[in-house]
């Protein structure tokens, strides 16, 4: 899900920086109020599983990659703003140390997997487990449905923002400046992956994880009440 740079013109990746810079600052000004101190070395160790899960990338159809993120698993733990944090912390490092991403692509990406991922996935997760206590089954499954649908809408934003390209810069004497392909390309192109296989693999670690935590340390289940 990683779009590297050229993939997009500046009419998309400027006003995706212009989108995101605001949200990054509410969600510091948020995990700053809201999160304490000692689950702060949690968040990193969070954020560290996160840039790890995401190194495994497979190539899909178009140039752009399919992997398992962790955002809702974060967002369930910490709330989806610390979720935010962590993995535009790893989205980042991983551009600038591995060129995983573009460097331009940097507030597209996190808009996808650090913004809608785990929001979309941590309210689904909310609807499903309300009210339930820690230990309840209605945990690991929310968090499973949400991660799964999570990261299938993150997919598809993906796919819109390459295949919208080919409207924004049609083809000057035959030849596209961007991406190339039609948004219905693009879209089944990431939904079918993630649909098929890297949406799958992200509920599967999603609910592994949460049911360890049941059993080990349920008191991070609520940690994020408050996000």
């Amino acid at each position: 899900m990683h779009i590297p740079d050229g993939y997009l013109g500046p009419i998309t990746w400027i006003a995706f920086w212009l989108i995101m810079i605001p949200i990054w600052i509410i969600a510091a000004k948020k995990v700053k109020r809201e999160l304490k101190t000692k689950n702060i070395p949690f968040l990193a160790m969070g954020a560290a599983f996160s840039f790890l899960i995401m190194m495994f990338n497979f190539p899909i159809f178009g140039g752009t990659t399919g992997h398992a993120v962790g955002g809702t698993l974060l967002a369930v733990i910490f709330g989806p703003w610390a979720a935010l944090i962590a993995v535009s912390v790893a989205l980042i490092i991983q551009a600038f140390l591995f060129g995983d991403g573009g460097i331009t692509m940097i507030a597209v990406n996190c808009f996808n997997m650090a913004f809608v991922l785990p929001f979309v996935g941590y309210y689904i997760y909310k609807i499903i487990s309300s009210k339930a206590p820690v230990n309840s089954s209605r945990q690991w499954i929310g968090a499973a449905i949400g991660s799964y649908i999570g990261i299938n809408v993150a997919a598809v934003c993906a796919g819109f923002e390459l295949g919208i390209q080919t409207v924004l810069y049609p083809p000057v004497n035959g030849e596209f400046q961007y991406f190339m392909y039609p948004v219905n390309v693009s879209v089944p192109a990431m939904a079918l992956g993630h649909l098929l296989v890297f949406g799958v693999v992200e509920a599967i670690v999603t609910l592994l994880v949460v049911k360890y935590i049941q059993k080990t340390e349920p008191s991070l289940l609520k940690v994020s009440a408050r996000g």
